[in-house]
């Protein structure tokens, strides 16, 4: 069901306000170049800065620009269950095809937390869940068996795996009722390689056909297309991350000329010596002349 490349999408912005002609500009980029689905207001997206109303209005926005070219899985994540309950009702009311929800973050609760807490938001909604593991953001992974438990959960269709680890993928892929997407770009390859079916990514912001291209030879089988894809976009995927998410893809889109890369604070821009860089490796990418 969600096999293929998804783009975590930048929310452009324009004198701290949500830039919706530049977000219209990016989606009908990612139609042409293949990516098989968008997903709006994640981390990339700067969900945690934007307000409950920009949220709602990015994601249906969004819906209505796709026109139903490629899926939509909206973030819809928070720390608070009856948020994260309201913020996938208000997705599912948009037209999302599925909601992205992340792991309570900040309040670390137990596992039995985590399970209530995604749960109850299953029993809230019709669409379906792709949970998200992210424990470098979280502080609290969700365990294997907890992320067993869940499968079980008709609504749960998905994890977006980013805990670093293929060992742990190895685990999730054989378990019945989930499918497995990375959410570790670098670990992309090797993830797919042990039975991920595509990944939520960073980098296709900036290749999204580069990221179409491996993710769908991976599918294909042909693994020595995806690794020579993977080793090209391999330093820039790398480089994106040198300072948080997404200071570095917006960035490179300035320097590609298709954002003006402003981020919303405590985010600012990148140090000079790094963006720098970035423009090395977009250079060597063959994204600026």
């Amino acid at each position: 069901m969600f096999e293929g490349s998804h783009v975590a999408i930048v929310t452009p912005l324009k004198d701290g306000k949500v830039d919706y002609d530049k977000l219209a500009e990016l989606i009908e980029w990612h139609v042409e170049a293949g990516t098989d689905g968008l997903v709006p207001c994640g981390t990339t997206g700067e969900s945690a800065t934007l307000t409950h109303e920009e949220h709602h209005e990015v994601v249906a926005f969004a819906i209505k620009q796709v026109d139903k070219r490629m899926k939509v899985t909206a973030g819809a994540g928070s720390n608070a269950t009856h948020e994260a309950i309201a913020l996938a009702k208000a997705a599912q009311e948009a037209g999302a095809d599925a909601i992205l929800s992340i792991s309570p973050y900040y309040n670390k609760p137990t596992q039995e937390g985590i399970y209530r807490h995604f749960k109850a938001v299953a029993e809230a909604i019709e669409i379906p869940i792709v949970i998200y593991n992210v424990p470098s953001r979280t502080g609290k992974e969700i365990a294997l068996e907890t992320a067993k438990r869940l499968a079980g959960i008709e609504r749960i269709a998905a994890i977006k795996e980013a805990g670093g680890s293929v060992d742990r993928v190895s685990h999730l892929v054989r378990v019945d009722g989930i499918e497995v997407l990375s959410g570790d770009d670098s670990l992309t390859l090797p993830m797919m390689s042990v039975g991920a079916l595509g990944v939520i990514s960073v980098m296709a912001n900036v290749m999204p056909d580069g990221m179409s291209n491996m993710v769908h030879a991976c599918l294909a089988g042909k693994y020595d297309e995806a690794r020579e894809l993977h080793h090209r976009m391999f330093p820039l995927m790398n480089e994106l991350f040198r300072e948080n998410n997404p200071m570095g893809a917006k960035t490179a889109l300035k320097l590609m000329g298709r954002l003006n890369g402003e981020v919303r604070s405590p985010l600012c821009e990148l140090l000079p010596e790094n963006e720098e860089k970035l423009k090395g490796c977009l250079r060597d990418a063959g994204l600026l002349s």
